[in-house]
């Protein structure tokens, strides 16, 4: 799976948010999108997703043109967005029955490995935020699309879950087929995450960089102190300010 986005440029009204995005996610990659509040991060998401159509450029998948197209990602919001009538098994398998694929034991195999097998019976409100966090990962792992797109998934949790999350999240994702476009204002995560870190600027958002990520996989805590890690982390704050 490559996807490839061309060029884009999008308004709303008179006023500018993208000019001229472009940048290529290839196959099991992790990249991140990284800007302040502001920069049209969910707004690139919603035209990659199909739910906007760009004034200019073009969105392809494997070299298909997928220009405000749905259906050829999925999607996880900041919020977990589940079901509250539905329990976790059944949340974690809606986007693969909406798809036609639904397979029950690969679904409950995902939640045991989420640490949520106890939970597949109980419903949304019994359950913690990095509980309902891991549901809508599992559910988005469960999707037939090959790429998962997560806008800021993490930013409400408290520091210590969030890191707590990030580990988890890099561990069930390494050990599936799938490439992910993550969207975050935080700088310490989206270089902990990433193969790639796309820096937007701000009024339009342009890209002002693209950082290969130097760490080797797999990656623990201990990264965040590293020299290398906070070298790295200064340049992005620099380029950032630029």
């Amino acid at each position: 799976m490559t996807l490839q986005i061309e060029q884009l440029h999008h308004s709303f009204g008179k006023k500018k948010i993208l000019s001229n995005i472009s940048f290529t996610i290839e196959n099991g990659e992790f990249v991140s999108i990284l800007g302040p509040s502001g920069s049209g991060k969910s707004t690139l998401f919603h035209l990659i997703g199909g739910i906007l159509k760009p004034e200019q450029g073009k969105i392809r998948l494997n070299d298909w043109d997928i220009t405000n197209e749905n259906g050829h990602l999925s999607y996880m919001p900041q919020n977990p967005s589940l079901f509250p009538w539905r329990t976790v098994l059944q949340n974690a398998m809606l986007g693969s029955e909406l798809a036609g694929k639904a397979d029950e034991t690969k679904a409950i195999e995902l939640l045991q490995k989420a640490n949520l097998g106890e939970m597949i019976h109980a419903y949304p409100n019994q359950l913690s935020g990095g509980m309902k966090q891991r549901v809508a990962f599992v559910r988005a792992l469960l999707s037939p699309q090959s790429l998962i797109c997560l806008d800021e998934p993490f930013s409400a949790l408290d520091s210590f879950t969030k890191k707590e999350m990030q580990q988890w999240l890099l561990k069930t994702w390494e050990a599936y087929d799938k490439s992910i476009l993550f969207i975050t204002h935080d700088i310490e995560e989206a270089l902990f995450l990433s193969d790639h870190v796309i820096l937007l600027s701000i009024n339009p958002a342009t890209v002002k960089a693209s950082i290969k990520v130097p760490f080797k996989r797999p990656r623990d805590e201990q990264l965040y102190l590293s020299e290398e890690f906070l070298q790295w982390k200064r340049k992005i704050v620099e380029a950032l300010k630029e």
